[in-house]
Parts: C-alpha cells; sequence; structure tokens
C-alpha cells in the first residue's frame, strides 16, 4: 500500500522545488543529496515518489527522509509487461512505466495547491516529462547523474554513428566503442529508445546539473559551456561532490553496522572495501574467482557480495556464493557480508585505503571526496567511461581487458589478487588522491564551493530568466 504524501511547508515566500528521480539508488541518493544541499540554501523542496520502488534500498531511504522533505506519492499508470521481452531490465521497466505517466503530473500538482518555482528532473525520463511542463509553463533544470564526460556522450547520441570505433567528442574526449553501454548495440533496446528519446529532448531544459566538480572534469565543463560539444546548448553546472546526508536519510537498516564494527578493529589505511553497487551482480563462478582473488592478495577486505540486480531477490547463504569454508579461512583478515552497507562511512573510515569498484558514479564520487584509491573493474552502463576518468586522473587503475556484462570469460584470481595488492601499495596514486580532496571539499575560493553557489535561488532563478545565458 502506497504511504500517504507528507504536508507541505506553508513558507510562501520560499522558492519551492519539486524533484523527480526515476528508479535505482544511483539515482535516488544523488536526488536525495540534491534536495538536502538546495533546503540548506532556503530553498523548499519535495521529492516525487513512484511505489512501489524497485528495490527495497529505495523503500528505505525514502522512508528515512526527514519531514523537512515532502513526499508526493505519483500514482503509475498501468505498463503491461508483455510488451517488453521477458529479460528486460526492471529498473528500465520502471523508467518507461514513469515516461509514460507523465501527463498524469498536471493533474497531481494541481491537486496538492503548490506552486512550484521549478522541477528538477532525472534526465532519464525527461523526453515525456519536458514537453509536458513546458506545457505547464513550469521551468526545469535536469539532474544527470553520472559524470560529465558520459554526459558529453550521452548529448550527443543524435549526432553520433554507433557503428564508430572511436567516438572523438568535441576534442577534448575519445571514447572507444567498447566503452559504450552495451545495450546501445541494440536499436530495439528498451535502454536505447529510451536513451535516444531522452537526448533529443535535452535542450528543452532551462540547464543541466550534474554532481561532479571542476578540477575532476575541467575541459569537458568548459567545451560544453562554450557550445563546442553541443551548440546552443542549456548551461551545463557542476554541482558536487553532493553532500553525504549522515544521519538523516542515509540511516543504516539492521545489522549492517557489522561492517562498521568490523573496520574499527582494523590498522589505519589497510583495507580494500569491495563493492559494485545496488544493481550489479556477478555470475557465480566470478564471484568464486574474485574471491579468491581477494585471498590471494594477503590484504585486509571488505567485500560487499551481490548475485542478483535486484535486492529483494538475495537468497541463499554467504557460503553458497563464495564456497564452503571461505568465510573461515579469511576470518580477521577478510569479511564479506550481504547487507546494504552506508558506503560513504566506509570509505571515510580510516582502515580504508582501496576501493574495488564497478565505477558507477556515486562511487566515483564518494572515493574521490574521501581521498579512497580506485581497482577499476566497470561491469556495464557508463561504468567504462567513468573507469577511464578514474585512470586519466591519477586517481585508479583499469585493468582494461578485465571482462564486463557483454563479453564472456572470467577474470582469474591470481590476476585480481596481484592488481589488489598493486593498488593498496601505490603510495604516489593515494598522494594524487589526497590532492583531489583537496579540490573536492568545500572551502571559501575552493572551486566546488563555486559550483555549489549555483544550488542557490538566485543563481537557479537567473537562468530560468535569461535565456541568453543558454
Amino acid at each position: 500500500m502506497s504511504q500517504p504524501s507528507r504536508p507541505f511547508s506553508s513558507a510562501a515566500s520560499l522558492p519551492h522545488i519539486l524533484l523527480i528521480p526515476s528508479a535505482g539508488m544511483g539515482h535516488l541518493v544523488p536526488f536525495v543529496r540534491l534536495a538536502t544541499a538546495l533546503s540548506i540554501r532556503r530553498i523548499t523542496v519535495s521529492i516525487l515518489a513512484a511505489r512501489p520502488t524497485v528495490s527495497a534500498a529505495e523503500s528505505h531511504l525514502l522512508s528515512s527522509l526527514p519531514s523537512s522533505i515532502p513526499i508526493v506519492d505519483f500514482p503509475l499508470a498501468p505498463l503491461d509487461p508483455s510488451y517488453f521481452p521477458p529479460s528486460s531490465d526492471p529498473f528500465y521497466l520502471h523508467y518507461e512505466a514513469l515516461r509514460r505517466s507523465a501527463h498524469l503530473l498536471p493533474p497531481l500538482l494541481s491537486v496538492t495547491g503548490t506552486s512550484f518555482s521549478a522541477l528538477i528532473i532525472d534526465v532519464s525520463i525527461t523526453s515525456t516529462f519536458l514537453p509536458v511542463a513546458s506545457a505547464a509553463n513550469i521551468p526545469c533544470f535536469l539532474l544527470f547523474t553520472s559524470s560529465a564526460s558520459m554526459f558529453a556522450l550521452y548529448s550527443s547520441i543524435p549526432s553520433l554513428s554507433l557503428s564508430s570505433a572511436e567516438f572523438n567528442i568535441a576534442g577534448v574526449l575519445k571514447i572507444p566503442n567498447s566503452s559504450l553501454p552495451p545495450p546501445l548495440r541494440d536499436p530495439t533496446n528498451l535502454f536505447t529508445t529510451q536513451l535516444v528519446d531522452n537526448s533529443r529532448a535535452l535542450p528543452l531544459s532551462q540547464g543541466i546539473l550534474i554532481n561532479t566538480f571542476p578540477a575532476l572534469e575541467t575541459e569537458v565543463l568548459t567545451a560544453f559551456n562554450s557550445g563546442h560539444i553541443v551548440p546552443g546548448f542549456p548551461p551545463v553546472i557542476a554541482v558536487g561532490p553532493l553532500p553525504p546526508l549522515g544521519n538523516l536519510a542515509e540511516k543504516q537498516p539492521p545489522g549492517a553496522s557489522q561492517a562498521m564494527r568490523w573496520l574499527d578493529q582494523q590498522p589505519e589505511r589497510s583495507v580494500m572495501y569491495v563493492s559494485f553497487g545496488s544493481r550489479t551482480a556477478l555470475p557465480t563462478d566470478q564471484i568464486r574467482e574474485l574471491g579468491a582473488g581477494l585471498e590471494m592478495s594477503g590484504c585486509r577486505f571488505l567485500w560487499v557480495v551481490k548475485s542478483t540486480k535486484v535486492d529483494r531477490e538475495e537468497t541463499g547463504e554467504i557460503e553458497e556464493l563464495v564456497g564452503k569454508g571461505y568465510s573461515g579461512r579469511v576470518e580477521g583478515r577478510g569479511l564479506v557480508v550481504r547487507e546494504w552497507v552506508e558506503q560513504v562511512a566506509v570509505l571515510g573510515h580510516r582502515a580504508v585505503a582501496g576501493f574495488l569498484s564497478h565505477c558507477g558514479w556515486n562511487s566515483v564520487m564518494e572515493a574521490a571526496a574521501a581521498g579512497v584509491t580506485v581497482l577499476a573493474w566497470p561491469r556495464t552502463a557508463d561504468q567504462r567511461v567513468n573507469a577511464a576518468l578514474v585512470a586519466r586522473r591519477g586517481v585508479g587503475v583499469w585493468p582494461e581487458h578485465w571482462v564486463w556484462e557483454a563479453d564472456e570469460g572470467v577474470v582469474a584470481a591470481e590476476e585480481i589478487g596481484n592488481k589488489v595488492r598493486e593498488v593498496m601499495r601505490n603510495q604516489r596514486m593515494r598522494e594524487t588522491a589526497a590532492k583531489l580532496v583537496a579540490e573536492a571539499t568545500v572551502e571559501q575560493d575552493g572551486s566546488s564551493d563555486a559550483s555549489k553557489a549555483m544550488l542557490s535561488w538566485p543563481s537557479l532563478s537567473r537562468l530560468l530568466n535569461c535565456p541568453s545565458l543558454r
């Protein structure tokens, strides 16, 4: 049963922005963080929530939001799954249900009786929500939940030939075809049709917000805002790193503190944290090789193991995945858990020095903000583009031949173990990561501070009222 919508603030003198995320923790988390960042700047915010969510983690996050961030429940139009292949990604199906429900937004807003100053919409649902909002005369910004580098590819899709061996974007970014999200190789794939439709609608927005910061992606951000990537494009605004919410909205579910208690017992900068995010699941044979590689590395590790894309479907015991007797062999040196952990707290812990990551963008930004070096193992979607950025900036290592979901094969334990040791022992890379932290930290006169100034209402309203800024 849907939870009742929370009441709105009566502070009519304050601007009020409605945030509309799509599906998955990789999308919901940055929206919740953005809501907090805006609230700090005396902007009233509400979040539109389409329930039921795909994952339990999303439900938990929404239920833990403070009362200062009201939730508006959004009833989706029925979506007949028989029109889509049985193997369709459940998160993409949720995107589609949202896209096809955009026409329900104006009547819902009229029922609330709230006059919104602007909307901030997830880029994955723009093709239908932007025209509806435009017809209702509601200004719209977009939030892109990956890197500016990935957005350069995303926004250029309508003008690219996807059969090219390499994509040279405005002379500032070269992306090989092998880094293209695998579904884009199939023009009939649901993800592909959504992306192409959404990318064509981008110019209808007043601006695109990206959770990045200038020191990390200087050239790409400059190229966007000088019109070199897409001429006449709306402003692309770096607003990161968006702040974690601590105890307000990213509270850990019961049992998740086991990881923090274990980290408290480990030496400083001794642990490799291993996680492939909230959606990425490794096949069982690769899970076994990864486990063996971590054991062979001789390094301490905290491993969040995941075998299914949707967390509600996780069943069985850890030993069934990693092999009988594994937990006992690594006891004291390694901890394997299945529960959702509060990743910001883990990466910020004094014991953590490295991060074996799929390079989802939230993970990359959290590692950058914590000064933790990355062993990149992208698995799908935008992750190879993000991994290339990590390696280019000198804050991580990406073994480019390691397989991802589009490939057959398994990365061997010995190779994994060697790379884990390499990253954990690389002092120069650790110093580069620490330098990047200084750039990412919010300080007076810092680049991040200048980016976040754009989240003030005067700055956003200037973009709304001055088309010449586009």
